[in-house]
């Protein structure tokens, strides 16, 4: 199942991005008014979990019209104002902005990674047929997936390998704080267990980022017992894992909590470059559930925090140097780091930052780059305002 917009010209963005507060049955006319215009192309919505998924679809298919929408269940929403919640935020490329292909993936609980490297390579070669002087390194991909699969890294990767060369990065969609159900938008519809791709060219300077605001101490943690297909760790340099893992970051065990591991999530290398593993809670024989994959013989280093607020702000300061202030970035940012910055006061204060940077996204249950899946990262891809000759 795929969608496609008609062909574009070089020139200036029509994007348009806005936020609704209002009820499913008015919320997305609410946003449509903001961000609705007749050269409207494509709809991404990030939408909390509070709204009935039936209606909001219902809604979003009278007020977008024959628009395609494509978006997610999300843990907080990133919006105009900057951090949000319980709201619809969303935006609109127009139609000169992308020629694009979109394509939903079912059963990503249990699919194969040459399914899901068909999927992406099918929308990869129906986008070349489309666009005159295909490159992929014009051209970006965004992944949205259910949160609650246990299985993006396999996806993410599968999907990636497939787009031969293509940018991606995406989001693990949420459920505010409940995990028990996150959806998919495509088609009029939200869907459970599924994935939503998006392969697009623009002619608009872009570039696809990570940050984390953390990095590697000397502490080297080895999992030496594990139970892979459930995220848990069993033992940690052959002690049990919440044990060995309390006497590393010098606390008692029972002093372990989620802003403990927030404060020290591991780091892992891979291609010289650093991803973070979250821990997401101990379990009562002593093991510990990640949020990521994780396997035996996987070297951990414990991570240490640097400031979030500097980190933004070089990201940012790196983004226009490489395209110029940007127009509009759209953001998947982690829960975690939502919560860190409530619990020290400062969630008002980066919105502000990314306010000022016109990011609209949400909060996610994990994150996407390239093919690796990872964990209190904020990642995204940033547009610039003008055209390309």
């Amino acid at each position: 199942m795929t969608w496609k917009n008609t062909d574009l010209s070089v020139g200036k963005t029509q994007i348009r991005f806005g936020s609704a507060t209002d009820p499913a049955a008015t919320a997305a006319e609410e946003l449509w008014s903001q961000i609705g215009h007749a050269q409207a192309g494509l709809g991404l919505v990030f939408a909390a979990n509070s709204y009935d998924s039936d209606a909001l679809a219902s809604a979003l298919k009278r007020s977008f019209g024959k628009v395609p929408v494509i978006g997610c269940t999300t843990a907080g929403e990133i919006g105009p104002a900057g951090y949000l919640k319980d709201t619809l935020s969303g935006l609109t490329f127009g139609k000169t902005d992308l020629v694009f292909e979109a394509g939903l993936l079912n059963n990503v609980s249990s699919v194969s990674i040459a399914e899901g490297q068909s999927f992406a390579f099918a929308l990869r070669r129906r986008l070349a047929h489309r666009v005159k002087r295909f490159d992929p390194y014009n051209c970006f991909a965004l992944l949205l997936i259910d949160g609650l699969c246990c299985h993006e890294e396999i996806v993410s990767r599968a999907i990636f390998d497939g787009l031969g060369g293509i940018s991606m990065v995406g989001g693990s969609a949420g459920d505010g704080l409940d995990f028990k159900q996150t959806a998919l938008l495509f088609d009029g519809r939200f869907h459970t267990d599924a994935a939503v791709l998006l392969v697009a060219y623009t002619p608009h300077p872009f570039t696809t980022f990570k940050t984390q605001h953390f990095e590697s101490s000397s502490q080297r943690l080895v999992l030496t017992r594990a139970i892979p297909e459930q995220r848990i760790a069993c033992e940690i340099n052959g002690l049990p894992a919440a044990a060995e893992y309390a006497r590393v970051v010098g606390l008692d065990i029972g002093q372990l909590n989620p802003m403990v591991f927030s404060s020290h999530p591991m780091v892992v290398k891979i291609g010289g470059a650093e991803f973070v593993r979250s821990i997401q809670k101990v379990n009562p024989d002593g093991s510990m559930t990640f949020y990521c994959a994780i396997d035996e013989g996987i070297v951990f280093n414990v991570a240490k925090g640097v400031n979030l607020v500097d980190n933004l702000d070089a990201l940012f300061d790196d983004i226009t140097r490489r395209i110029g202030p940007p127009h509009l970035v759209i953001g998947y940012d982690c829960i975690l780091r939502r919560l860190e910055l409530e619990q020290s006061n400062r969630l008002d204060y980066v919105s502000r930052i990314l306010r000022d940077h016109h990011v609209i996204g949400f909060n996610t249950y994990g994150e996407q780059f390239q093919g690796i899946h990872v964990n209190q990262t904020f990642t995204g891809i940033a547009f610039g305002g003008k055209g390309q000759a």
